[in-house]
């Protein structure tokens, strides 16, 4: 057997995504302008959109991780990073099963998921209240 022998097949990179990723990634850039010049958060609903996984993997690749991270426990887990580019958050959440239910782009300083709601500070301000009478009694 010689070299000549061996079958050799040729595979070329699908590159029928990058007007896909292109697209998104124009729109990032125009919402965080719109986030820096008027304050307007948004976001993009990855599940909305008919990306391949490979589009999906390419636009992870894209973006990158920055310094910050969270994690919440709620009704599922949900998982907030912060994009190579400040303002541009990847936010997924996550089934008790460990499926994806929501997975989302958001443009925002910080993403609205990790905003304090009014009603749980007033549950939180209600239990402060009532701890205060023991620290006061052990004066």
């Amino acid at each position: 057997m010689s070299l000549q022998d061996i079958a050799v097949k040729v595979v070329t990179a699908d590159t029928s995504s990058v007007g896909n990723i292109a697209a998104l990634l124009a729109e990032i850039s125009t919402m965080l302008e719109q986030l820096l010049g008027r304050g307007n958060s948004s976001m993009i609903d990855l599940k909305s959109l008919p990306l391949s996984p490979q589009e999906y993997e390419q636009l992870r690749f894209t973006l990158g991780q920055g310094e910050v991270t969270a994690r919440l426990e709620a009704i599922g887990p949900s998982e907030i990073i912060e994009t190579h580019y400040p303002g541009v958050w990847w936010v997924t959440h996550y089934n008790v099963e460990g499926d994806i239910i929501a997975d989302m782009i958001e443009i925002a300083s910080v993403p609205s998921i990790l905003h304090s709601q009014p009603e749980d500070m007033r549950a939180g301000l209600e239990r402060l209240h009532e701890l205060l009478p023991q620290y006061a009694q052990n004066k």
